[in-house]
């Protein structure tokens, strides 16, 4: 299944949980089809197997379908309880460094607040000159746990998305005494989307093309099968410290091709346009401002 976050256009505020359609036919409001769904992608995998099960009889039903043309894709979750970020996870990334092969996955964060939607616009702050874009393969949680070993991983996953992790370089390499934070969690710094593709609908994660194009010409161009760590790693190796909750974005890593390591570097700009792309997933396109 394809599970997405929508609000009819003209209503901001009036965010819906819905099941796509193949072939982008529309999608079914799973509100419409039973009034006792919840309205946020978050409270919906609080549910479980029972907002699931429900998802499946609405796409087998047919009914209550809105047009795309109609409405305007969010997230695919929006306000989790955490955004884990993981660094130097693709092998040809650290090799575009001549870096070493990590043998610990390195973990950082955004704060929620910097995640927007698939097709909203990535501002660029006042106080950065180097913004540079990540395509990234990311997933969420959908079940609760601590202490979750990597044989059971996927009965945690509720499914996969793509992600941008926008990063400012200045912060992130030269101030503030080369913390990550900061230079990750710029407000529309963490699109994501355009669905959430349940992991029953993915052959194999973990060899999936993985692309990012900025006006229209590919500058990253990879294969999941370069993770370094993959999902069973790293849900077993991050829940030993915090305990994850249904609606946790993780975002794994990217591969090489990004900005910072162009000879000479490559940052965005007011008015580029900036498309990341995963098979199988989706794409997700955001303007500069």
């Amino acid at each position: 299944m394809r599970l997405v976050q929508f609000c009819p256009k003209g209503n901001e505020g009036g965010i819906r949980i819905g099941v796509e359609q193949e072939q982008g036919h529309g999608v079914i409001d799973l509100k419409a089809f039973d009034s006792s769904m919840p309205s946020t992608m978050r409270e919906f995998l609080e549910l479980g197997k029972a907002g699931m099960d429900c998802a499946q009889r609405a796409l087998a039903s047919g009914q209550c379908v809105v047009s795309h043309t109609d409405i305007k894709l969010l997230s695919p979750v929006t306000r989790p309880d955490k955004v884990v970020c993981v660094g130097m996870n693709y092998r040809d990334h650290c090799l575009e460094q001549n870096a070493p092969i990590p043998t610990e996955p390195i973990i950082f964060n955004k704060f929620p607040s910097a995640i927007t939607g698939p097709f909203d616009e990535i501002s660029l702050p006042d106080n950065s000159q180097e913004v540079d874009w990540e395509v990234e393969l990311a997933f969420v949680i959908g079940k609760k746990g601590k202490h979750i070993k990597e044989e059971d991983v996927f009965s945690h996953i509720a499914g996969f998305t793509v992600a941008n992790d926008v990063s400012a370089r200045d912060w992130q390499l030269s101030k503030n005494g080369n913390q990550w934070l900061l230079g990750k969690t710029f407000d529309t710094f963490c699109p994501l989307g355009p669905a959430l593709v349940t992991t029953a609908a993915l052959k194999d994660v973990h060899n999936l093309g993985i692309r990012c194009l900025v006006n229209g010409g590919v500058v990253q161009d990879s294969n999941t099968s370069q993770l370094i760590f993959k999902t069973e790693k790293l849900v077993a190796w991050v829940s030993q410290f915090a305990t994850l909750y249904p609606g946790d974005v993780f975002l794994t890593g990217t591969p090489p091709g990004v900005g910072v390591f162009k000879k000479p570097p490559v940052f965005l700009k007011r008015g580029d346009v900036v498309e990341c792309q995963i098979d199988g997933i989706g794409s997700i396109k955001n303007t500069v401002v």
